[in-house]
């Protein structure tokens, strides 16, 4: 089916496209369940982040469910990583200030970081968390918290909470009032989006 491209939904990712946030992003890493990952990407792309980074060690890649993630997948590009070097290199190579969830003794709550600078979260997987390598690599821990019996939240609920906190502070910082990616870059966005 070709694209819709009526002049009301190419505004629409017009203004998308201006309010994502090129220098924030969320690394997924070793997440089993595909309806985690595909409510993960419904957040990525609500709260404007443009790419989520895929860390699979232990397991293929999930195979996402076309109903459920397909209009979230396709407006949040996929960076998919097998090494720890290959992500930080990346990651670093956007000079972002990567984060990791977990409940070490050194975790900082989540509202003591500053998501208006350059970040990358990584989430751990519904059973283990954040490995041993990725958390000596990552600059800090943050953890969300909680007054209830239960230790954390479900991976795809912490990834919407952070995000949430991203956007808050961004928000209140005018980063989502002016765009993020540059002229050229957006009309590359523009015109692969508009065939989409």
């Amino acid at each position: 089916m070709p694209a819709d491209r009526t002049p009301q939904r190419l505004a629409k990712i017009r203004r998308v496209l201006e309010k994502r946030q090129k220098d924030l992003t969320l690394v997924l890493s070793n997440i089993h369940d595909q309806h985690n990952v595909s409510a993960i990407y419904r957040s990525c792309d609500a709260f404007g982040v443009p790419e989520a980074h895929l860390y699979y060690t232990d397991t293929a890649f999930p195979a996402l469910a076309e109903a459920s993630s397909a209009s979230a997948r396709k407006w949040v590009r996929t960076v998919r990583h097998n090494s720890a070097s290959s992500l930080f290199a990346a990651l670093k190579a956007g000079n972002m200030r990567v984060y990791a969830t977990g409940f070490t003794e050194n975790a900082k709550p989540l509202a003591e970081f500053d998501f208006t600078l350059p970040t990358a979260v990584i989430l751990g997987n519904e059973h283990s968390g954040v490995s041993g390598e990725l958390l000596a690599l990552a600059d800090a821990e943050l953890y969300i918290p909680m007054c209830g019996m239960i230790q954390s939240f479900n991976v795809s609920v912490a990834a919407a909470l952070i995000l949430y906190e991203a956007f808050r502070q961004r928000q209140a910082a005018g980063l989502y009032a002016r765009a993020s990616f540059a002229p050229d870059e957006l009309e590359t966005l523009f015109e692969l989006w508009s065939k989409k």
